[in-house]
């Protein structure tokens, strides 16, 4: 008891440090960590108030370049959506299976730092958007098709909404990766018309509309939202668009795939390309290389350009039994990520999407792996400060803190003190106060010592 209330102290103490004009008194009241409302109270000259601000590209008319993580929001496990999900299981692996380590079976050549997580997880969205900002990306552009009750699509829209919220908190910026394949897959299964599709379409743009690309958080240029099409898929005609997008109040500023379908889209963006796989199933790294100079003059004109940054390609498909590999993309100890990241910046594009944060049954991932650690948001700080943003701030080191967080938070999950704490934390981080952060977590560490 002694040592619980030694390291209560220590938090109160880097608290009342932090604010330098809180009076010597106020220790009395140690015996708790702070309420949320102590808390404000009590960070109110450390945290100034964060505002989202302007997420149009060039609200004052001077060019940025906007690094943007393709987010795949579909993973569930058990302990929020009562199983685990199709995208962690692939109906082949069990993650209830676990090796010596501890390591579950999953659908991936790869492993979470955390383990696998569910995409409505509010500790893991938290520690992904922290993650985000210390390693300075913007924002996501995520994955999404339908809020319909077929296969797992509900979900996937619930997890959308999830990250919104938390991209919202932390600042960043969010846009839609519309994938009409999931009205082809409706239309094939028999759980939709064709003749129904253009309707339903457009209803699914309102839908987009209403829920996401009214907000000040939804990315723009100028007044118009960004809409990227992962195809397209079902929808080929430029027509077929223009009825889509004949009821919003504002035409987004519409992407395809590698090819711009016009005039409905004004331009284009690349993707790992493993059409281009040799008949040993390889991507190589001169023909992805040759891919991505022929996507970059042929882009040379228009007037929006998005590129990507890939860390290479290694599917699970095949050894899941779901389908035929789409071939290997070697990622070459980093390489593959670095070079491709600091051949889109040094070309002139308004947004690189990095080819994902987290696609893990493709083997693309960005987040912090068991294998690769956290090398790619370690390259993304460095190209950031040198060739994007003089003033960033934050260090390789600041990218563990936001997985000491998610620990503390599953640790003391009903505690509503140390949540509090935490939460400060967060704003703070967000104010690129990250030094006191530390000082704030590395107290409630003690205090989770001495439990």
């Amino acid at each position: 008891m002694k040592r619980i209330y030694s390291n209560l102290l220590a938090v109160f103490t880097i608290l009342f440090l932090l604010c330098g004009s809180i009076y010597a008194q106020q220790l009395a009241t140690v015996g708790k960590l702070f309420t949320k409302s102590e808390a404000d109270k009590l960070y109110g000259s450390v945290i100034k108030s964060v505002s989202i601000g302007s997420t149009e590209l060039y609200p004052a008319g001077i060019k940025k370049l906007l690094l943007m993580a393709h987010y795949l929001p579909w993973f569930q496990t058990p302990a929020i959506n009562g199983f685990w999900g199709w995208h962690w299981t692939m109906n082949h692996y069990n993650p209830e299976v676990a090796d010596s380590t501890g390591r579950r079976q999953i659908a991936s050549h790869y492993y979470p730092l955390t383990g696998p997580y569910d995409s409505q997880d509010k500790d893991i969205l938290e520690y992904q958007v922290l993650l985000m900002k210390i390693s300075g990306i913007d924002g996501v552009l995520v994955d999404w098709g339908s809020n319909e009750n077929f296969n797992d699509y509900v979900l996937n829209d619930k997890g959308t909404a999830a990250i919104f919220k938390y991209i919202q908190k932390a600042g960043l910026h969010f846009s839609i990766v519309y994938e009409d394949a999931y009205i082809k897959n409706m239309i094939n299964a028999g759980h939709m018309k064709s003749s129904d599709a253009l309707n339903y379409g457009k209803n699914l743009m309102n839908y987009l509309q209403n829920t996401w690309m009214y907000s000040d958080t939804y990315l723009k240029f100028g007044s118009r939202p960004v809409l990227l099409n992962f195809g397209p898929q079902y929808f080929y005609n430029s027509s077929n668009w223009d009825t889509l997008f004949s009821g919003l109040n504002q035409t987004p500023l519409f992407f395809t795939e590698d090819n711009p379908l016009f005039p409905a889209a004004v331009g284009a963006f690349s993707w790992v390309p493993m059409g281009k796989s040799n008949s040993s199933g390889i991507l190589t790294q001169s023909d992805f290389i040759d891919y991505l100079n022929q996507f970059t003059q042929k882009s040379t004109n228009r007037s929006y350009k998005i590129s990507c940054a890939v860390p290479g390609f290694h599917d699970i498909y095949s050894e899941a039994g779901v389908g035929s590999s789409y071939g290997y993309l070697d990622s070459q100890n980093g390489l593959t990520f670095s070079s491709s990241l600091q051949q889109a910046v040094s070309s002139n594009f308004d947004i690189i999407q990095l080819v994902t944060w987290n696609d893990y049954g493709e083997g693309t991932i960005i987040e912090p792996t068991v294998e690769f650690g956290y090398q790619y948001l370690e390259k993304i700080q460095e190209i950031k400060k040198a060739s994007i943003d003089s003033t960033f701030k934050f260090g390789k080191d600041d990218l563990l803190l936001p997985l000491r967080i998610y620990q503390l938070r599953k640790n003391f999950t009903n505690n509503t003190n140390v949540n509090a704490s935490l939460d400060q934390v967060f704003d703070m981080i967000v104010a690129n106060n990250i030094s006191n952060a530390k000082m704030i977590v590395d107290s409630l560490y003690k205090l989770e010592s001495g439990k």
